[in-house]
């Protein structure tokens, strides 16, 4: 992390946005492509593609690639999808998915991968509203998860105070495939136990939590949530009325939205409607979202209407084409931002083999 992004996120974030995303599109390709430095991963994958992608010019030619097998990133060596032109041996952290339908996916995160995740969220930060040099608690999935970053990234980029609570959502996860709903019930007791012995001190300004936690904290807890001067929410869907709830209990304290998981993230860029419309852009140009026809996931759906979200990850260290999401969304193409946004982001399917538990 250079000093000089730390002293100026701003202009960073301002450079990024006037990313040309064709020009960045075959950066990114040439660099994992590359014969001599590129990722080992890659390098092995090229000569079963029917196309040269070093031949690829265009962010609209990587359907080309078709969807990218997530079963990969379960099997593969993390560092295999990091160029060689990153110095071995890497150092730093590998990153887990939540794993709820079975073994977690797993990717290496460079610092400045790290960097480009961090400053977003700053930016998130400054455009919702959360002051600088206030106290957060965040109660979210930690351990192998990336949102647990967000200490520090609270605490480096926006030059917060934190405290934290465990959280495990894949044991929340398992117990609801087998029923042991009583379980799921004492558990989520647990982190609300400890999520209140905090903020009964009073000295905590804004909380971070999952959707879920959070309704469960309002329901048991409310004059908790109506002390705090915000909540910021990280998780993968929030309706319009679970907005609105939460708005009402905060008595005026912020209501921040991120959408998300391990592999990208989209910033709420707006809420419409007292929330009939929740809005989401992705982290440009590292990070772009489409929203595909379900029956036929290589054709976009028109604006306005329903798809499946589909992911690209860009990042100079990371190389992601067309990861098909378990959630739906509308498309919402915005004169706000270089690529399209994704709205009210739904589950595709709940079941009792892939809940969402605590997320």
């Amino acid at each position: 992390m250079t000093v000089a992004t730390r002293a100026d996120p701003d202009a960073q974030i301002a450079r990024w946005l006037d990313t040309d995303l064709d020009e960045w599109t075959r950066t990114v390709v040439r660099r994992h492509f590359d014969p001599v430095s590129g990722s080992p991963y890659w390098l092995g994958q090229a000569p079963g593609l029917d196309f040269d992608p070093r031949d690829i010019t265009r962010y609209d030619q990587l359907g080309a690639f078709g969807p990218f097998p997530l079963d990969r990133l379960r099997a593969e060596d993390p560092a295999d999808l990091v160029p060689l032109s990153v110095p071995r041996p890497l150092a730093g952290r590998v990153w887990d998915s939540g794993g709820t339908t079975g073994t977690p996916c797993r990717a290496f995160y460079t610092p400045d991968m790290l960097l480009h995740r961090a400053l977003w969220r700053r930016w998130s930060f400054v455009r919702e509203g959360f002051a600088p040099g206030r106290t957060w608690l965040q109660a979210t999935p930690t351990g192998p998860h990336l949102i647990g970053n967000g200490v520090r990234e609270v605490s480096e980029l926006h030059a917060g105070q934190v405290y934290a609570v465990d959280m495990d959502p894949r044991w929340v996860k398992r117990l609801i495939r087998a029923g042991r709903m009583a379980e799921v019930a004492d558990y989520t007791t647990h982190l609300l136990e400890q999520i209140a012995d905090v903020l009964e001190q009073g000295r905590v300004h804004y909380l971070n939590t999952t959707p879920a936690l959070f309704q469960a904290l309002r329901q048991r807890r409310p004059e908790l949530v109506a002390a705090l001067d915000g909540v910021r929410l990280s998780g993968t869907q929030i309706s319009a009325d679970m907005y609105r709830t939460f708005s009402t209990a905060l008595q005026g304290g912020i209501c921040g939205l991120t959408y998300g998981n391990t592999f990208g993230n989209a910033a709420c860029l707006d809420i419409e409607r007292d929330g009939e419309l929740i809005s989401y852009v992705p982290n440009y140009p590292q990070v772009t979202m489409a929203v595909v026809d379900k029956g036929d996931r290589s054709t976009p759906v028109t604006p306005g209407t329903v798809g499946q979200v589909r992911l690209t990850v860009l990042h100079e260290d990371l190389f992601l084409p067309n990861i098909l999401e378990r959630d739906q969304a509308l498309r919402h193409p915005t004169d706000h931002w270089p690529t399209d946004g994704v709205a009210n982001v739904r589950p595709l399917q709940t079941t009792s083999s892939s809940p969402e538990g605590l997320y």
